[in-house]
């Protein structure tokens, strides 16, 4: 299969390590372009040491370079604000795709393990948040066995892997990660919190996965889970359980209040979640910028089929 050349907007540390896994990793996507707005970017100028298309004014300003006509698929590492302008230009051509790192959730959200079969036809999909994408998947396994009434995920990050874009976006990553617990998921409520953490040295990605379900198998719940880790270390091998599954059964007489949806019992499901990065240009620690750039290939590399 001929490789699909993709371009990459935002030569940031997201756009950068996205561009590094696709040169060494990817098996159906070629590197062609990097798109800034800064000339000074160290970015831009990494990716055309490397001997790559570059341009610094913007999507647009690669729209107008011969090269654009090859390229198939764009990854928008920016912001929410820029993806609006950079889909606008993308939507023109029906032959190109793009895949979303920022909150703007334009098009459906994707979790590669999860939902791909279901997205793979639309030419803008969203990777969520890298705490979605951590831990939605572990909500989903509990819901193919057991129907989630509650999925609620803590996600602990090191606060040197939080940049000025995470920071400015804190509650645009809680409204989205919620959002997606429930529309990919599958819980009927779903709450997200995020913790930058200042510990020195910096500690890796820990993720923390609440669900409150009907009663279920629980060995059958903890099997459906152990496969998802499995799939998700397909395209992230640092993702691994870091204890082993535990459940509590929440009694009928003794029940818990969920804003929304009342008075509940059932199971109640823990999956403790550890993320290391590949340290292909991030540090190990910034596993949370790893998953989202690696889940964002892995994307790319499934929908390069379809070219």
């Amino acid at each position: 299969m001929k490789k699909v050349k993709v371009a990459i907007v935002g030569p940031g540390n997201i756009g950068t390590d996205l561009m590094i896994k696709v040169i060494r990793n990817s098996k159906n996507l070629e590197m062609h372009a990097m798109v800034g707005i800064d000339p000074d970017s160290d970015g831009l100028a990494r990716a055309k040491r490397m001997g790559f298309v570059t341009t610094h004014e913007g999507l647009a300003g690669l729209e107008a370079m011969p090269e654009w006509e090859d390229i198939k698929i764009v990854f928008d590492a920016t912001s929410a604000k820029a993806h609006h302008y950079n889909w606008s230009i993308v939507e023109k051509y029906p032959d190109k795709r793009i895949i979303d790192l920022t909150p703007a959730a334009i098009g459906p959200f994707l979790i590669p393990p999860v939902n791909f079969d279901e997205s793979h036809n639309v030419r803008n999909v969203n990777m969520v948040t890298c705490g979605g994408q951590a831990t939605i998947p572990m909500v989903a396994a509990v819901n193919r066995v057991a129907k989630v009434h509650y999925g609620e995920i803590v996600a602990s990050i090191a606060s040197k892997s939080a940049g000025p874009g995470t920071r400015a976006n804190i509650d645009e990553f809680t409204e989205t990660t919620a959002q997606a617990i429930e529309q990919v998921g599958g819980a009927a409520k779903g709450k997200a919190i995020i913790i930058l953490n200042p510990a020195e040295p910096p500690v890796v990605m820990r993720d923390t996965v609440f669900t409150l379900s009907e009663a279920g198998d629980r060995e059958a719940i903890k099997a459906s889970i152990h496969k998802m880790v499995e799939e998700v270390q397909k395209y992230v091998p640092g993702y691994t359980l870091h204890q082993e599954v535990q459940f509590d059964d929440i009694p009928k007489d003794q029940p818990v209040f969920i804003e929304g949806l009342g008075y509940k019992h059932g199971l109640k499901t823990t999956v403790l979640l550890q993320v290391v990065g590949a340290g292909h240009y991030l540090p190990e620690y910034a596993g949370n910028l790893d998953i989202m750039t690696s889940a964002a290939m892995a994307t790319g590399d499934r929908l390069a089929g379809f070219f």
